[in-house]
Formats: C-alpha cells, sequence, structure tokens
C-alpha cells in the first residue's frame, strides 16, 4: 500500500515538472494594472486630475474580474469568445446587439462560449449611468472592470477554442504570451500613447477588438510552434522561485526568441489596450454630459467597493453554464 502510494506521488511530482507554471489571468496581474494605470494618462484634463487621484484604486483593482472568475458562475465568459464555434465567418453572422443574439442562438449557448464583446458594451453603458449620477464608487468600480475586459479583448488567444494550445500540443502557451511576455519584456516597453479619443461607435469597436486580436492567432501558435521544434528541449525551460515557490517557466532565452518571432506584437497590443480603455472612459464621460469631476474629488470611494455586486451587472446571473470554467488557462 505504501509503495502504491509512493507510486502514485511520483507520478504527480513528474506532472508538475514537466507542465510550466504560468497561471494565465489573462495578461498576468502585472499586465492588467500597467493598462489601467497608463490609461490615466491619456485623459483630458477634466478628467485626469479625478483619475490621477484614485490611480491606485483603478491599477489594483483592475484585477478583480480575474480574482472572482472561480467564484462567480458567470464571470468566466466575460472574458473571452470563442469565435470557430459560429463558423468559418463568425464575425459575419453573430448579431451584435445582444437581444439579437440571444434570438439566434439562445443565451445559455452565448454564456459558454464568451461574451466579452458585449460585456464591454455593458460595462461601457454602467460607466455612462455612473458618470450621470455621479457616483464615485460606480464610476470607480466599472472604470476598473471595463479596463480589463478590454484588455482581454485584446489577447489574441482569448477569441479561440485553441486558447492555451491544448488542441496544437502546446499547453502553456496562453500564459506564456500574455503573462511571461509582459513580465520579462514589459519595463522596456512604450507606455506613452497619445491622447483619448471620442468613439463614434463603442460596439462596433469592441468587435472590431476581437477581429484584430483573432486574426492574430494563426501567428502565436504557428509561431510558437516553430521554434519548438528547433529549440533546444534542455534550454526551453528554467526555474524561478514566485510566491515562496519553485515554478517551472519558459526560459529567457525562449521568450526572448518567440518575442522576436513576434516582432513586438504583445507590445502592440498592450499599447491599444491603453490608449482604447482611456478613449472609452472618455466617450462615456462625454455621453453623460460631461460631469464636473472635481464635485467628487473630496468623497472617498466606500468600504462596499471590496464586495462584489453582481446586482449592479446589466447581464444576466442566472444561467447555467455548459462550460463553468470557461478558458481555465
Amino acid at each position: 500500500m505504501k509503495k502504491r502510494y509512493f507510486i502514485y506521488l511520483i507520478a504527480i511530482l513528474l506532472f508538475v515538472l514537466f507542465i510550466p507554471q504560468e497561471t494565465s489571468y489573462s495578461w498576468g496581474f502585472y499586465g492588467h494594472k500597467q493598462i489601467n494605470k497608463m490609461a490615466v494618462f491619456t485623459l483630458p484634463y477634466e478628467m485626469i486630475g479625478f483619475y490621477k487621484k484614485h490611480i491606485d484604486y483603478i491599477t489594483n483593482h483592475a484585477v478583480d474580474p480575474d480574482k472572482r472568475r472561480y467564484t462567480m458562475k458567470n464571470e468566466a465568459p466575460r472574458h473571452y469568445i470563442d469565435l470557430e464555434h459560429y463558423g468559418h465567418n463568425a464575425l459575419d453572422s453573430i448579431p451584435k446587439i445582444w437581444e439579437r443574439a440571444v434570438e439566434k442562438y439562445s443565451e445559455d449557448t452565448l454564456m459558454a462560449y464568451g461574451i466579452v464583446p458585449w460585456q464591454i458594451e455593458k460595462h461601457y453603458i454602467n460607466l455612462i449611468y455612473a458618470f450621470k449620477n455621479e457616483s464615485l464608487n460606480e464610476i470607480l468600480r466599472y472604470s476598473s472592470e471595463l479596463g480589463h475586459y478590454l484588455a482581454d479583448a485584446h489577447v489574441p488567444l482569448h477569441t479561440t477554442e485553441n486558447y492555451n494550445g491544448q488542441l496544437t500540443d502546446q499547453h502553456g502557451i496562453h500564459g506564456f504570451w500574455e503573462s511571461r511576455i509582459p513580465e520579462l519584456k514589459g519595463t522596456t516597453y512604450d507606455y506613452f500613447v497619445g491622447k483619448a479619443k471620442y468613439i463614434d461607435s463603442p460596439s462596433e469597436t469592441a468587435w472590431k477588438i476581437v477581429k484584430d486580436s483573432h486574426l492574430a492567432v494563426d501567428s502565436v501558435l504557428r509561431f510558437e510552434k516553430a521554434l519548438h521544434k528547433e529549440f533546444p528541449m534542455d534550454q526551453k525551460y528554467s526555474y524561478e522561485t514566485k510566491a515562496a515557490s519553485l515554478q517551472k517557466v519558459y526560459s529567457l532565452e525562449y521568450t526572448n526568441r518567440y518575442n522576436m518571432m513576434l516582432n513586438g506584437q504583445v507590445e502592440r497590443r498592450m499599447r491599444e489596450s491603453i490608449i482604447m480603455l482611456g478613449s472609452f472612459w472618455y466617450t462615456a464621460w462625454i455621453v453623460a454630459g460631461k460631469p464636473n469631476l472635481d464635485k467628487l474629488k473630496d468623497k472617498i470611494e466606500s468600504d462596499t467597493l471590496k464586495i462584489d455586486q453582481p446586482n449592479l451587472e446589466v447581464l444576466p446571473q442566472n444561467i447555467i453554464l455548459k462550460n463553468n470554467n470557461g478558458h481555465e488557462d
């Protein structure tokens, strides 16, 4: 009995050692926080004072949606959309208006295969109302979380059923692209992306982001597959201490080679996330009537911001998912 237990333990250890431990909460915590933080500096003078005052909150709470992915059953689908499920011409056939999409495919189907472009629009609308109501708590909450969903939509692997390379024997590529590369290369990125601009159609823009991301899926997978074939296997991974534990990660040399093959793709998508987030904030503020944010400068965010408030979400909360975990990274 003891011998069998020992063999079982060894098998588990070997499995852990040979799978790269890239925890890939979309963009990684580093990426999401950086995107939200730098978006503040794209804003006009009427807004930047307010957002700079609350920049710590907006930065730190950029990762709230990831933190609740496994505690709220309907959270996971908000981060992605599996376009292949809807056929070869998915972007032409999927209705962009939520109610029409529900009519065509059913609500549970949409939730099962991801709703990120609709979630972006819903959070944008919620932010408009937050501005109109001059609600400090809701402005901060929806500004922070809108940043998360927009950033996720900019990740190619958030638009495909092969989200972690599991269909092409590339398990771990999700965290490799969106976490490992930014963590190693992010300090060299140019985060100053210009000024936020008014968006004529936020809904169409959200779908354009998804389209651009999906067009990049092929290169994300193909380049890593090619590199894997030519790179010495004993140099592909290394070990680093993270969170007081030794973890297997993609090596610096392998990461540099892959990043070079992508020709700066990760940095470009990160920069585009920043300017897009600032532009969505700016557009919501204009649509809300350009409220004077200086009136809120003496208010302090409530402790209720630390508690998830699902009743504030526009999307329904009682759908039974076909895939509860969504993109299990």
